[in-house]
């Protein structure tokens, strides 16, 4: 195994058509390299000339030590994480390459190291975080819903969602109002709902909005708004979504919003579904994530989709010396 430091053309010329988020696209990691205090590190493992993994990695020197992390706090990238590209379809030999490019990344970048903390939250398609765990980091398991579209239509989804979510997509369609795709304008209008709903609930709400303006130009097309006004023009509640090659997922917005007494979130999920099916910016483009299954009150309107149950990990360095490296950080930003 052999690690290479890549250029972000490097890295886009490594990067494979799935199993990857948006957030590992050369585009939304140039913007992520833009607003972090952090410098990005793309590391490509190699098998000879053939990229075999794929880690992008935030790194930040602290008073304390070095602070390593994937994704970067604070920034909504719910995901990031190893890419893993084995050659071979064996189990031995794909279980051999996770433990050989782990181990290397351990060693390149001192993460077993007491003054080194690492954080790392992965995509569902990274299965296996066994090897972190054998270097003495803490795992821990989270989980998300998708709703596949693949084999199936928004209506079949539809079909087979709670009793409730029928009621409240078909009230919704009665209702004198529209569900638009629309701009940045727009994408500031949910940003500004997003951050004053946080607000409101005493939550601080990390992300600037020249971020988020920036992502949506970097993404073009892959960064969508949806949103659902009267039919006087008025602005009811909104959703981004960005999408990967393989997915859209809900980012931010969404706010519980009720009009002439139906809740209309609804609609926009709805109308994201139909966008996945006959309007995604890409053919391989399949289903919706429903960004987290994690908090019981959420979970109690996401589950009335019937989406798949997705587990996914989270790496961290352990104990005294996480809550050390979260403390530092918060002090120093």
């Amino acid at each position: 195994m052999r690690l290479e430091h890549l250029s972000l053309a490097e890295w886009a010329d490594a990067l494979p058509e799935k199993g990857i988020g948006v957030f590992h696209t050369p585009e939304a990691l140039s913007v992520l390299d833009d607003y972090t205090e952090s410098d990005l590190v793309l590391i490509g493992g190699f098998k000879g000339d053939r990229p075999v993994a794929l880690l992008p990695l935030f790194v930040r020197s602290l008073p304390i030590g070095k602070l390593v992390t994937s994704p970067p706090p604070g920034k909504n990238v719910p995901r990031l994480g190893p890419v893993m590209m084995p050659a071979s379809p064996k189990k031995r030999k794909r279980e051999r390459l996770n433990r050989k490019f782990t181990e290397a990344v351990v060693e390149e970048f001192g993460l077993d190291d007491p003054l080194t903390l690492f954080q790392m939250t992965c995509r569902p398609e990274f299965g296996d975080p066994r090897p972190y765990a054998w270097t003495d980091m803490n795992v821990d398991t989270s989980f998300t819903y998708w709703l596949d579209l693949a084999e199936t239509t928004p209506e079949d989804l539809l079909a087979d969602a709670s009793k409730s979510l029928r009621r409240e997509v078909s009230d919704g369609n009665e209702l004198d109002v529209v569900v638009n795709r629309e701009g940045i304008g727009s994408a500031f209008r949910v940003f500004k709902a997003t951050r004053d709903r946080y607000e409101e609930q005493g939550i601080s709400f990390p992300m600037r909005w020249p971020y988020v303006r920036d992502l949506f130009r970097a993404l073009g097309d892959r960064a969508r708004v949806y949103v659902v006004r009267s039919t006087a023009g008025e602005f009811l509640t909104g959703i981004t979504a960005l999408y990967s090659p393989s997915e859209a997922y809900f980012w931010q917005g969404g706010g519980q919003t009720v009009y002439d007494g139906v809740a209309v979130n609804s609609l926009l999920h709805w109308r994201i579904l139909e966008d996945i099916r006959a309007d995604p910016p890409a053919d391989t483009v399949h289903r919706y994530d429903l960004y987290g299954a994690n908090t019981p009150r959420l979970c109690q309107y996401k589950s009335k989709f019937g989406g798949e149950l997705v587990p996914y990990y989270r790496v961290t360095t352990g104990g005294l010396r996480m809550a050390i490296a979260e403390w530092a950080y918060e002090f120093v930003a």
